[in-house]
């Protein structure tokens, strides 16, 4: 163990005086020429200075302009500084504006990090445009690796979260020429922002400021203030204060109605976590997205992230949806590594990251964690993404380090010789895999058991119809607002719906506190109630929020605490049935196929949709329709119970008439469409009926 220590410390230090060196270099760097590479180079050229008549220099801010070539061959053949005026082999030839970006890596790095945004040729039109691959945005930044000895530890985080399920900025390793000068390795990746290919969710409307519309969509972050951007509110952590960022809505346009709102479902999550309420009508899980903060612990604890919690940390929240945590950021200080320096040695294999004394975060960290409920499900998610062939098993994890090194090992020996700061890339390696080997071994003996969620029972709930891209009609012009999906309870005792929530960002809803499903019924969750009922004569359940994707999209219906209760992953594309703006929606042809798969579904026109099918399956008949005092309802069983609503949802008359026949007065109200649900033996069906 003495050994162990003493070799840890003599690392350290020589990492110490390896830093100081690059502080001293800074200033006479060697001068690289870059003729060709094995990775895409970036040619920045920004405006001459009508002052000095030389290259603009890039300030912190504003962005300036310049223009951007990107040399690429899609084959993966070698890229060559020749080829930058060779139309065919440049993936981006246009106008950008570019600042500096970062915080302590401007000020303790001489190997500069920049944002950029792509704009038209006039350079005050944003363009949104795909670069390297990715989808097609504005805003994009160069990550030039600060304080990284292995050059590889954001692209490996960003990669494995990913890998696990979830969105995280895509990256591209290039080399970099500015004004004519190599600057070195980077990562070319996206910047986060709401968007359907980054965070999947809508920013809300400026004037939302009551009801749904207010309940999102928003991103914010716990992070330093060193940007400029206000403090949106503080929290409390174990030994300090965490700053909070508003970053949608920006701080200049957020309102206060807006601000109260997402400052709240924070302080919920802190009153709910410390209570050690896991609740699913008024706990923690009413409030968060469970598996999105189990999977934030699981990442940064395995990396031991020495910023994780408190600074580059993001969260964000759809119209109608929960508090979710991620994506990810900013993981340079991880696997070991930190800022030694300047004294700071905290990223250790044996150490909680939430309960350091460091950058604990806010307190609802650490209280989720200690919770029991949770505690089990962090245990269980890193059993399973740590388990052999998984993403963050040792095995895989060193695979795709040796992979990525074989990729930048050539850069990485120019921005060497450029900047001095990897003088030993396989020795940083090493370390970094030794890292992981012991971190894994420590969390394994420390997080816990998870016996107790292994085998959690799910309600038998079936996705059973999906109508994702209705026709355009001139009774409907909208057809967005005919969207629906139905899910059935095939098991044989009623399911109580507390807690149960549309999981994948793209849709929103959670079921109410108390709502139940009887077995055998079905229930319809539609975009816009009011003009489903319009048009099928059937009563929505609830309404979702936002709308079905056109081409391919996850449902996944999960309990409270994200246990997956139905998945369908339907598609507009061949096998799956055509349903595509075609008047029909996709139906299940028996519950108990697997719904996974594209063979157990079938098109069904939407005219289809009406309750005389259900009727005569229940032997229930309403007559006259349209009505003019007295409604009559017959059953071939015992009418159970009646409810009359008013097209608002309004529940006017409730009767339970425990026979074959019985009568409801109409004469009362007004003309226009009611909805009347009828409950017999062997089932339910909601019809439409007109007063005239």
């Amino acid at each position: 163990m003495a050994i162990q220590l003493l070799t840890a410390t003599n690392t350290r230090i020589y990492k110490c005086l390896l830093f100081a060196l690059f502080l001293f270099q800074g200033a006479a760097y060697s001068q690289v020429t870059l003729t060709d590479s094995n990775l895409p180079i970036v040619i920045i050229t920004t405006d001459v200075d009508p002052d000095t008549g030389l290259p603009m220099v890039i300030p912190d801010d504003p962005k300036i302009p310049a223009g951007m070539k990107i040399i690429y061959h899609e084959d993966g053949s070698r890229n060559y500084i020749a080829y930058a005026d060779t139309e065919d082999f440049l993936d981006y030839d246009g106008r950008i504006k570019i600042e500096l970006r970062g915080s302590s890596s401007q000020d303790l790095s001489p190997k500069k990090q920049y944002g950029w945004t792509t704009y038209e040729n006039n350079n005050t039109t944003k363009l949104k445009v795909s670069i390297l691959g990715m989808p097609r945005q504005n805003d994009w930044i160069l990550n030039g690796l600060a304080f990284d000895p292995s050059l590889i530890r954001d692209y490996l985080s960003y990669n494995l979260s990913r890998q696990i399920g979830y969105y995280t900025v895509r990256t591209r390793y290039c080399e970099v020429v500015l004004n004519g000068e190599y600057i070195g390795l980077y990562l070319l990746q996206e910047k986060l922002k709401d968007d359907p290919n980054r965070i999947n969710i809508d920013a809300i409307d400026e004037d939302a400021a009551e009801g749904i519309p207010l309940t999102g969509g928003y991103i914010v972050k716990a992070d330093k203030t060193t940007g400029g951007d206000p403090v949106a509110w503080v929290m409390d952590t174990y030994n300090g204060t965490a700053d909070f960022i508003h970053e949608l809505p920006k701080p200049e346009d957020v309102t206060e109605a807006q601000h109260d709102y997402i400052h709240q479902q924070f302080l919920d999550l802190e009153t709910t976590s410390g209570n050690n309420n896991a609740g699913l009508a008024n706990g923690y899980p009413s409030i968060i997205d469970v598996p999105t903060f189990v999977d934030f612990v699981v990442m940064n604890e395995l990396a031991s992230n020495v910023d994780g919690y408190q600074i580059s940390t993001f969260f964000h929240k759809d119209r109608g949806g929960k508090l979710r945590a991620g994506p990810i950021w900013d993981f340079n200080l991880t696997y070991g590594n930190d800022l030694f320096f300047l004294g700071f040695d905290r990223s250790h294999y044996d150490v909680w990251q939430f309960a350091d004394g460091g950058n604990d975060g806010p307190k609802f960290w650490a209280d989720l964690f200690n919770q029991v409920s949770f505690k089990c499900y962090v245990s269980r998610r890193w059993h399973e993404v740590t388990a052999e062939g998984q993403p963050l098993s040792y095995d895989s994890m060193s695979a795709f380090i040796d992979e990525t090194i074989a990729i930048i090992t050539e850069a990485a020996a120019r921005d060497n010789e450029t900047w001095g700061t990897v003088p030993d890339l396989a020795g940083e390696v090493t370390t970094l895999k030794t890292f992981l080997s012991q971190r894994i071994a420590w969390i394994d003996d420390n997080v816990g058991s998870h016996t107790a969620c292994d085998a959690v029972v799910t309600p038998s709930l079936v996705i059973n119809k999906i109508h994702y891209n209705p026709a355009e009609s001139q009774d409907f012009p909208e057809p967005d607002d005919l969207e629906f999906i139905e899910i059935k309870n095939t098991g044989t005792t009623t399911v109580n719906l507390t807690g149960v929530y549309i999981k994948e960002l793209g849709i929103s809803y959670q079921f109410p506190a108390g709502s139940s499903v009887n077995a055998g019924q079905s229930i319809y969750l539609a975009s816009k109630p009011s003009v489903f009922v319009a048009k099928y004569g059937v009563a929505a359940f609830g309404q979702f929020q936002r709308n079905l994707s056109n081409s391919d999209y996850d449902i996944v219906l999960a309990d409270g605490f994200g246990n997956v209760i139905d998945h369908v992953h339907y598609d507009d594309e061949s096998p799956w049935p055509d349903a595509d703006g075609s008047g029909m929606y996709l139906q299940l042809t028996d519950t108990a196929l697997d719904n996974s798969l594209a063979a157990s579904w079938v098109a069904v026109s939407d005219e289809s949709l009406t309750t005389e099918s259900a009727s005569a399956a229940l032997g229930i008949v309403m007559y006259p329709n349209p009505v003019s005092n007295v409604l009559t309802i017959r059953a071939k069983d015992t009418l159970k119970d009646i409810e009359v609503y008013d097209i608002y949802g309004k529940m006017l008359q409730h009767v339970q008439p425990s026979a074959t026949t019985t009568q409801i007065d109409f004469s009362q109200y007004s003309t226009g469409i009611y909805l009347v649900k009828v409950q017999g033996s062997n089932g339910s069906i909601t019809q439409k009926v007109m007063r005239q």
